[in-house]
């Protein structure tokens, strides 16, 4: 299989993920791209020293597709509870630029184990405090306005530097307030949108401190035709799970999130 079929048979995988369960893309698109910037770049490269950073912004770069897009899809459906994502988007866009600015300063590999550790501890989360496997049987009070700041400065923080969107935080969040899946996932999408939009913004304008010639077709970190193909790739992929959107059970649900985690986890500390 050529590299830009299979990055845009990712795509595709990515805008499923993203319509169904919140995942901007970064799950997916985080370690196909190290796989296969590590493997077919010299270790003494400018890529393949930079493997990660090139895959978190780029994979932060098609996120403000899929975010944006799945947004749409939800909102049609009827999904997306716009009182409690409001007072969580500028904290979480503010958040974002820290996030991306941290991650131009760290090693390739630390952001690897850091975003496989980041998996490990939101995996044991799920599965062994309550309230995310099976729904709470009674809604949560809102937070104040203190407590969607802090949570919206470190969501940001987190999601940019590791380029996940955010829906690994905020999905458990929101099950957590007693939220459903379905509205849970749909949640994540805007939410990943300001994540998106600050990160990409940031990454652009930290171009000139890249180590990546232009001519190689980067921007920055940002691998611009990797971008371009998972975005075909992603556009097909959320048209065909926005028919599943509402119609897999809760619970269900739930587990199917928490088993991907677990994958992409399993693919990232074999690499």
């Amino acid at each position: 299989m050529s590299l830009y079929l299979l990055l845009a048979v990712c795509g595709c995988v990515t805008g499923v993920t993203t319509v169904l369960f919140g995942f901007g893309g970064g799950f997916v698109v985080v370690p196909l791209l190290f796989r296969i910037l590590s493997t077919s770049s010299g270790p003494g490269s400018a890529a393949g020293q930079s493997a990660m950073q090139i895959a978190v912004a780029t994979s932060t770069c098609v996120m403000v597709f899929g975010a944006l897009l799945a947004t749409w899809r939800h909102q049609r459906a009827g999904t997306v509870d716009w009182v409690s994502v409001r007072p969580l988007l500028g904290p979480i866009g503010a958040g974002a630029i820290l996030g991306a600015l941290a991650a131009s300063l760290v090693q390739s590999e630390w952001l690897r184990w850091a975003f496989a550790a980041y998996l490990m501890l939101t995996i044991l989360d799920c599965w062994l405090r309550p309230g995310f496997l099976a729904q709470p049987t009674t809604k949560q009070h809102r937070p104040g306005a203190l407590v969607n700041t802090l949570s919206g400065l470190v969501i940001g923080w987190v999601a940019a530097l590791l380029g996940v969107g955010g829906s690994v935080m905020t999905v458990p969040l929101m099950r957590r307030r007693g939220i459903e899946m379905t509205r849970a996932t749909a949640m994540a999408n805007p939410l990943s949108l300001p994540v998106a939009l600050a990160g990409t913004a940031t990454y652009i304008a930290l171009s000139t401190q890249s180590p990546l010639a232009p001519g190689e077709c980067h921007l920055g970190y940002i691998d611009i035709r990797a971008a371009a193909v998972l975005v075909v790739g992603s556009w097909f992929g959320i048209r065909a799970a926005s028919l599943w959107i509402g119609r897999i059970p809760d619970r269900v649900h739930a587990k199917v999130y928490l088993g991907l985690l677990i994958a992409v986890l399993l693919a990232m500390v074999t690499t």
